[in-house]
């Protein structure tokens, strides 16, 4: 039985180049435990620690005894089994696996006071109160069959825009900084008030059988947050997102070494999303093998906008159904410098550079990708109560909803380029509804502006408009219209050898 296991690791290792033995351990311990197995066998029942489980009483106290006993008698498994446990903040450690049952479910305080943050650190982006933390931790496991639930929806932690602060007192669901040889396994995510699950410069990282439900729940409900990590796996996974689904970040150092396959994938914003921190950059990043939909703000966003490289990137074999803007590519000048202190920043259309240098976006293929752009239905966008959208299902389509149900979209800015991208292999059904109006529009730079697609307006192509970039091929690319659009299949401003190989047939 170890034989073809092990060829399967090389395999895995051979494609996250600087994949450690300790993570091999963790992620896969069932294959490595040898002498240390008696450590997977010690467990901590948390009713033994005082954990009531009945949904009322507060069970934080009896979570951290286990923990901590665990961590001290150097390491071994938290048990939760079945039951509801009502918890703020919990600070997981080294060498503790946290083993849900199936019936056990975490659910987050509705009481921010639950959520102290002394000890914890200032996060480079939002306020630092989260449910389920770590820093600095190593062979950390989540596992299991339960959930854990913030019930963080907008009732309960609402969003002020007159009041900065409340951005900043929304609890994340989990943030880990600077932690190794961590694996999510199995668990369901649910309702978090902020982000859902963030990490930070954190290395040898597991995600497998992990499923995310945090649709019209709240503002800002990323799923998969990936800030500046490297020798991550993300697999098998089926993530709802309410805002960016799998979102790489890079507000200091770059992430290196990503695998994404296997996944279901469903956002409000963007199924997979690079950005928009991007200080440090994305490295070496396969995605393959996934089914992106229902995701009317675009699909795939590739953002290089606060300097880094964003460089060597490989997606293959992606199906796209009741998408918008199939596929984003952006090298811009926000500039933004990550102090370390809490940041926010105006994102508007008149905004300047911040001061980071730009950076290089170059060496992109994707291949063998699918995609049925739509727009979205009225009735549906609506389902989210916290938004207050009316719907208006007598109006014809807005100049909004066909920015959204745009083209491609491959742009630079004056003087920087996109370089190097290949599509090979692409069929993408457009909707049409392009007006003689639509085909004159000039389009906006937005150097420093926050990078959506939508934001740049109803663009002059239907099928793809490339701005600013270098060595871009077509290879076997098929654009295709539903209904009547005026504007052009491809428009092409400022860029230098683009070449299109014709259909095979």
């Amino acid at each position: 039985m170890k034989t073809p296991l092990r060829r399967t690791l090389v395999l895995i290792l051979a494609a996250l180049a600087a994949t450690t033995a300790a993570w091999r351990a963790h992620a896969w311990p069932e294959l490595y435990l040898g002498e240390d197995s008696a450590v997977e066998e010690r467990r901590f029942k948390v009713q033994d620690f005082g954990a009531v489980g009945d949904g009322i009483a507060m069970d934080t106290r009896a979570l951290q005894g286990a923990i901590d006993a665990c961590h001290a008698q150097g390491g071994g498994v938290v048990w939760v089994p079945a039951g509801d446990y009502q918890i703020g903040t919990i600070v997981l450690k080294s060498n503790v696996t946290l083993s849900l049952d199936y019936g056990a479910t975490l659910l987050g305080s509705k009481d921010l006071a639950d959520y102290p943050t002394e000890g914890l650190d200032n996060p480079r982006e939002g306020g630092p109160h989260t449910l389920i933390y770590a820093n600095g931790a190593k062979n950390v496991r989540i596992e299991g069959l339960g959930v854990i639930d913030g019930r963080g929806s907008y009732e309960v932690f609402p969003r002020s825009a007159k009041n900065s602060q409340k951005r900043l007192t929304r609890p994340r669901l989990l943030r880990m900084v600077d932690c190794e040889n961590i694996t999510f396994s199995g668990v369901t995510y649910k309702r978090p008030a902020f982000w859902g699950i963030h990490l930070v410069d954190c290395k040898d990282v597991v995600f497998t059988g992990v499923t995310v439900r945090f649709r019209n729940n709240n503002y800002n409900n990323d799923g998969l947050d990936i800030d500046g990590c490297e020798n991550v796996l993300i697999e098998n996974c089926d993530i709802d997102a309410g805002d960016d689904a799998i979102c790489l970040k890079s507000s200091k150092y770059p992430c290196r070494n990503i695998i994404v396959r296997g996944c279901r994938v469903s956002s409000s914003t963007s199924p997979l999303k690079f950005g928009t921190s991007s200080s440090g950059g994305f490295i070496d990043v396969k995605v393959t093998n996934c089914y992106f939909y229902d995701s009317p703000m675009g699909a795939i966003k590739l953002q290089l906008v606060d300097g880094g490289r964003l460089e060597n990137v490989d997606i293959s074999r992606i199906t796209m159904k009741n998408v918008g803007n199939p596929i984003f590519i952006r090298l811009g000048n926000r500039g933004r410098i990550y102090s370390g202190e809490l940041s926010g920043g105006k994102q508007g259309a008149d905004v300047d550079p911040e001061g980071a240098p730009v950076g290089i976006l170059r060496n992109i293929r994707i291949r063998d990708l699918v995609a049925e752009v739509t727009i979205e239905d009225r009735v549906k966008a609506a389902s989210a109560p916290y938004k207050g959208i009316k719907v208006d299902t007598t109006q014809g389509v807005t100049d909004g909803e066909k920015a959204r149900s745009g083209p491609i979209m491959i742009t630079g800015i004056p003087g920087h380029y996109v370089e190097d991208v290949l599509l090979e292999n692409i069929k993408i059904s457009y909707p049409g509804h392009g007006t003689e109006e639509d085909a004159r529009r000039e389009v906006p730079e937005d150097i420093a502006r926050y990078p959506e697609q939508f934001f740049f307006g109803v663009l002059p192509a239907w099928g793809a408009y490339v701005r600013h970039a270098r060595n871009i091929e077509f290879r076997n690319v098929e654009l295709v219209l539903r209904g009547p659009d005026a504007r052009e299949r491809i428009v092409l401003e400022d860029v230098e050898g683009f070449r299109e190989q014709p259909m095979s047939h």
